[in-house]
């Protein structure tokens, strides 16, 4: 289990990436960059399509194109670089506020999570959209957060997970697909803080939960930024796994590839030291690594 570059171009905050299996091609977001970016895996092409504002996290549709979370709001793209519909407007201040990790759930509902920059209060959410309705409407899930991050569900849809990564937390509910409710809220797996003093390239700090993808057999993979790894958890939250990563800040995974065994990672470089830098030149590129047990596939937005 060796990583590979899949794209050395650096990203400054990599992020949501997913494999479209008609396309055959992975895609993802540069936050601060402000772009979306996607790769022919097979041809080592990438193509990037600059947008107005950070894109948090996007999904592709059952009808073609994208759903885009952007600063202020959700947007519906039918084509690639084509033109941004705006949905539905954010219910936070973009003064204070962004959308930040997000995905569709297995019926096809588009949830994105915030994150509150000022990090010096918990006034982050969990949001879905759901797109049966007319117009689509946003619904506030959870909160009590500063970054929300780690979206992901069990294969049985089941379980919903979702992390605060400034709290080093990764919590769980009971899901009710149909019904779309969360219930009876629990810590997946506490991390411990950072230590004071801590700074890049010290012992003594494994991170803390960033994205997330669950495979086949419910287990969750985990990138743990600033920790230099990936964790595999299994759905009892054990530590199955724990992979060293290239870089100091791994950011999300998601599985890919005709049998969903490759498992792809994006990176980030904002804000990272000098030293780490020119010590790990490919911070903010992507990876790739093939793992035994197969992932899930991505999940469309239904409209």
């Amino acid at each position: 289990m060796t990583w590979q570059t899949l794209v050395a171009q650096a990203c400054e905050l990599g992020e949501s990436p997913f494999w479209h299996p008609h396309e055959q091609a992975l895609y993802w977001v540069d936050i601060p960059g402000r772009q979306i970016h996607r790769c022919n895996v097979f041809m080592g092409t990438v193509e990037s399509w600059a947008m107005p504002a950070e894109p948090g996290c996007i999904a592709p549709a059952r009808s073609g194109g994208l759903v885009i979370a952007l600063r202020d709001g959700i947007y519906r793209a039918r084509n690639w670089g084509g033109a941004l519909e705006k949905w539905v407007a954010a219910a936070h201040d973009p003064a204070t506020t962004r959308f930040n990790d997000g995905k569709c759930d297995p019926l096809g509902r588009f949830w994105a999570s915030t994150i509150y920059e000022p990090r010096d209060a918990r006034q982050a959410a969990l949001y879905c959209l759901d797109g049966s309705g007319q117009p689509p409407r946003l619904e506030e899930k959870t909160g009590d957060a500063t970054v929300g991050n780690g979206l992901a569900w069990s294969p049985d849809s089941r379980t919903l997970y979702w992390s605060d990564t400034t709290a080093h937390v990764i919590r769980a509910w009971d899901w009710d697909a149909a019904g779309n409710q969360l219930q009876h809220g629990r810590v997946f797996c506490q991390f411990p803080a950072k230590p004071p003093g801590w700074q890049a390239g010290m012992p003594g700090y494994g991170g803390r939960p960033d994205g997330a993808a669950v495979d086949s057999e419910g287990n969750y993979y985990v990138a743990m930024f600033e920790g230099q790894r990936v964790l595999k958890l299994s759905p009892g939250g054990e530590v199955l796994a724990e992979i060293p990563t290239p870089v100091v800040c791994p950011t999300m995974v998601c599985f890919g590839g005709d049998d969903l065994q490759t498992l792809y990672l994006t990176t980030a470089r904002h804000g990272r030291p000098a030293a780490e830098l020119a010590a790990m030149p490919l911070s903010g590129a992507v990876f790739s690594m093939r793992v035994t047990v197969p992932g899930l596939p991505v999940n469309f937005f239904a409209d």
